[in-house]
């Protein structure tokens, strides 16, 4: 946690998930055999960034940080001190509200007996509330998401990379599907502003694990002379190494759309993926003790 507001420190009092992690990397010199590590039996996120993720949670809930509807975390108190912060205390106290809330949940037999069905669910309501932001939520679909996406095909897997181009703005998107071609699986045209025109091409890795710096290096010798940008669309991670070399300065740029990334875009333009709004009642202990 004190890397952590110390990285947002360090960034002005705001950050993005990804600003603040690579700034925690440098702040607890993490070693690149640590990053990789992953979480889970899917390897979506790395157990350093998923327990990143649970650190800015408890951060939040002890009102230290905040969050915007964009994905960006700031200081609550642009005047922190993180060194002056005491870790141990707020541990503990969202360990007991946790405990409490969940020790409050009425049983069937409680809910048996109890005079009034209204009670029974405003008291669950109210736990169950608590819980669910607890849980990472949105770590779970994604991972639900991304085993779908590895048991396709390979080819539906380039269709749907097809589809997401069309929808997000791209022309004259083709699947080229060519053996003996370098790796390249499609291409396309973007427009910026309908003035400017750029030239991609795209290839799909339908991956469980990460994609190196090797396979970043022959896909842009397949790219020479033949777009103005690449992309690799996948459903895994990308080694530190193959980003780096992804935007290594001097060479042709490539853009790499990671499983996570993926379904983020997926779930922004509805394919696949569909939203539901749930009604969600929470009640305000507080204000009734304090009427």
């Amino acid at each position: 946690m004190r890397p952590t507001l110390h990285a947002l420190v360090k960034l002005g009092g705001s950050g993005t998930n990804d600003e603040i992690n690579e700034t925690v990397y440098q702040i607890c010199q993490f070693s690149d055999e640590a990053l990789t590590i992953p979480h889970g039996k899917n390897g979506l996120t790395s157990e350093i960034d998923y327990r990143l993720f649970w650190t800015r949670t408890y951060l939040k809930k002890a009102n230290l940080i905040q969050n915007s509807s964009r994905g960006v975390w700031t200081l609550v108190d642009s005047h922190l001190q993180p060194d002056k912060v005491d870790i141990d205390t707020i541990v503990k106290n969202i360990t007991d509200e946790l405990k409490k809330n969940r020790t409050e949940m009425p049983t069937s037999a409680d809910q048996q007996d109890s005079s009034t069905a209204s009670d029974n669910v405003a008291v669950e309501t109210e736990a169950a509330s608590f819980v669910i932001s607890e849980d990472p939520s949105e770590l779970d679909w994604k991972e639900k998401l991304l085993q779908t996406l590895q048991s396709i095909s390979p080819a539906a897997f380039e269709r749907l990379a097809q589809r997401l181009l069309r929808e997000s703005g791209f022309i004259q998107v083709e699947v080229t599907g060519k053996s003996n071609d370098g790796g390249i699986d499609g291409k396309g045209i973007v427009k910026i502003n309908g003035l400017l025109s750029f030239h991609i091409i795209f290839q799909c890795k339908r991956y469980k694990g990460s994609v190196g710096s090797s396979q970043i290096r022959d896909f842009r010798g397949a790219m020479q002379g033949r777009a103005d940008k690449g992309m690799i669309i996948t459903t895994g991670t990308f080694t530190r190494e193959a980003v780096k070399e992804a935007t290594r300065p001097g060479a042709d740029p490539i853009d790499l759309i990671d499983g996570e990334q993926l379904c983020d875009k997926l779930k922004e333009l509805g394919l696949g993926v569909k939203t539901v709004l749930v009604e969600q009642v929470e009640i305000q202990r507080q204000w009734f003790l304090d009427i």
